[in-house]
């Protein structure tokens, strides 16, 4: 299984930016997928994550109502709408996919890690 995720860059406070992670080596459609990011100096934290066919998605409490998390299935790509960005957001974020259908919070319940993008928010 292979991630690649993308859309990250450098944007002021207050945008937004979509970030994509394509998928390939396995059927996509059947498993759920998250986003997690890390700060320079911190752990790996829990952002979004979303289940087999999109309908049902869980945001962690810091980005809830800015963050969308999304996915098409027929194009096997999973992706997270940020808006409303802080310098707090400022970090690599990578995609994971998990051998299950339904969601989870834990960097553990995830089989499978893209190499991350980075997206830095200026103040």
């Amino acid at each position: 299984v292979q991630l690649q995720a993308s859309g990250g860059g450098l944007v002021q406070a207050g945008g937004s930016l979509r970030l994509s992670c394509a998928a390939s080596g396995r059927t996509f459609s059947n498993y759920a997928m998250g986003w997690f990011r890390q700060a320079p100096g911190k752990e790996r934290e829990f952002v979004a994550t979303i289940n087999w066919n999109g309908g049902s998605t869980y945001c962690a409490d810091s980005v809830k109502g800015r963050f969308t998390i999304s996915r098409d299935n027929a194009r096997n790509t999973v992706y997270l709408q940020m808006s409303g960005l802080k310098p707090e957001d400022t970090a690599v974020y990578y995609c994971a996919s998990r051998i299950a259908a339904t969601t989870a919070t834990k960097i553990i319940q995830y089989d499978y890690w893209g190499q991350g993008t980075q997206v830095t928010v200026s103040s």
